[in-house]
């Protein structure tokens, strides 16, 4: 697990005269499960789409899979999943003729197991995607990114729509994942005890820089307390 998979160094980003990203440095061990924390605007959705090549670093380098993320190849592509924070399919379609569609682009679709997890998370593969809730959408996003079993999974607060129950269900299915196959995640969030449950390594980003990376458990002995009291204390010392 020492190789990384997502490597960042001196990662900037802006938007007109706002820098988002400054200076990120990141290094992402192949096999781990990463939680990205910080506050609102500190810059997470913009890293995370830097890194899938969905925008173009305006400096530094970064690489995923060895590979730079603007250029990725059609290999590098299919190994990877993604579950962006706002999910946005196509209203007019079931929810199986969504999964069918998306399978369609990748070699190594799993209908078998996306269809394990409609019924795992109760979903009806016969209701139209505009009829779904927010956490329906969330997890339908989620299968979506999983049909193909990628050894990448990049998650934007995948969680934000979901019940407990849900949230759990997600959790478990990630730590199974990961145990099985030594799939590497990266997943923003805000609910820390979710990142307690299942993160084997944690990242602080704040204005625009990666304050602190390293293994949860050494991360909570430095600082003592909880996962919640670190980016409590994490973020008043950048405010400080």
């Amino acid at each position: 697990m020492n190789q990384p998979v997502i490597q960042c160094e001196g990662v900037r980003k802006k938007f007109g005269r706002t820098l988002v990203l400054n200076g990120v440095d990141l290094n992402i061990p192949r096999g781990s499960i990463v939680g990205l924390l910080g506050t609102n605007g500190c810059g997470k959705s913009t890293l995370i789409k830097c890194l899938l090549g969905l925008l173009k670093i305006d400096s530094g380098t970064a690489t995923v899979c060895d590979e730079d993320p603007w250029d990725l190849s059609a290999e590098t592509k299919n190994r990877l999943g993604y579950v962006p924070q706002e999910i946005k399919l196509y209203p007019w379609m079931r929810v199986s003729q969504v999964i069918d569609y998306t399978g369609a682009f990748y070699e190594n679709w799993k209908a078998d197991y996306c269809e394990m997890l409609l019924d795992k998370w109760e979903l009806d593969g016969k209701k139209w995607i505009k009829s779904l809730s927010g956490g329906q959408l969330q997890r339908l996003g989620i299968i979506l990114a999983l049909g193909h079993k990628p050894s990448l999974l990049i998650l934007d607060e995948p969680a934000a729509s979901l019940d407990p129950i849900g949230r759990r269900s997600l959790l478990k299915s990630l730590l199974e994942k990961n145990a099985e196959e030594e799939q590497t995640v990266l997943f923003s969030t805000h609910i820390t005890s979710d990142l307690e449950r299942i993160a084997s390594h944690v990242a602080f980003l704040d204005r625009g820089r990666v304050n602190f990376f390293g293994e949860l458990e050494e991360l909570k002995d430095q600082v003592g307390g909880n996962l919640e009291d670190l980016f409590l204390k994490m973020n008043s010392r950048s405010e400080g």
